[in-house]
């Protein structure tokens, strides 16, 4: 009996995966952005 081939729906998680961690990379950039401006923001107070 051959050996039965993946779907490519695994394909489709992967790339659903990479897109939420490329979305997560972006809000933490954001965020450290964010806390850096504040942190200097608030030194030159």
């Amino acid at each position: 009996m051959a050996v039965k081939r993946k779907p490519p729906a695994l394909q489709q998680k992967k790339e659903e995966v990479n897109r939420k961690a490329a979305l997560w990379i972006g809000a933490s950039l954001a965020l450290i952005i964010l806390v850096v401006s504040a942190l200097i923001v608030w030194a030159q107070l």
